[in-house]
């Protein structure tokens, strides 16, 4: 007989948060296309393929992720006009982008990683469900330049660490249900979401 542990029973969707019933067959599937995978109830399966998530066992095709393609260097080369660059997927201009500060230039580059990873489409979805959150990307101290997006709703948050150094730009840093548990430093709603899940930071356009 198998034993029934706190494992078992305290599994929860990874999209509609929900605890799954023990019993309930979850479906596994990897938000950014690598190695960790998260549960999925029956009823999200269909949005988490939406979001572009892979389902385990699917077959795939090695690729170079898109975010490690967009890392400093090559985002510099790209408004500094040394090489072409889609307009289409960057948040601000290229003269925009010569008159920014540092903290705006570096606010600028977490957004456009996060608008390349597989989030977009997460927080893109979970949008058209509970409507317009409040959205704040704050810049942390320290040589790395490591920028915390966060994406709030009445009740979910979500929080992701952008490290344009890395390998790994964008990754999950925390989600919780009440955004009064988010430190007051990350509840400066200074940006805001597009229907299609784009973050964009509220900088001066002039």
């Amino acid at each position: 007989m198998t034993r029934v542990t706190r494992v078992t029973v305290d599994r929860s969707c990874a999209i509609c948060e929900r605890t799954l019933l023990m019993g309930e067959k979850a479906i596994r599937f990897s938000p950014n296309g690598g190695t960790d995978y998260v549960d999925v109830c029956p009823l999200c399966a269909d949005a988490a393929i939406e979001y572009g998530w892979v389902r385990e066992g699917a077959p795939t095709s090695p690729t170079v992720p898109v975010e490690r393609r967009r890392r400093r260097s090559n985002w510099l080369q790209t408004f500094l006009g040394t090489r072409p660059r889609d307009v289409e997927t960057t948040v601000a201009s290229e003269p925009i982008l010569r008159r920014l500060s540092d903290h705006e230039l570096a606010m600028v580059e977490a957004a456009d990683l996060f608008n390349a990873s597989q989030y977009r489409r997460t927080v893109g979805g979970i949008g058209k469900s509970l409507g317009e959150p409040r959205v704040s990307v704050v810049t942390l101290s320290g040589v790395n330049a490591e920028v915390v997006v966060t994406v709030a709703w009445d009740i979910s948050w979500y929080q992701y660490r952008v490290s344009p150094e890395s390998d790994n730009p964008v990754r999950l840093e925390g989600r919780g249900h009440d955004p009064d548990q988010l430190e007051g430093a990350y509840k400066s709603w200074n940006a805001h979401m597009s229907e299609d899940g784009r973050i964009m930071p509220d900088i001066a356009r002039v």
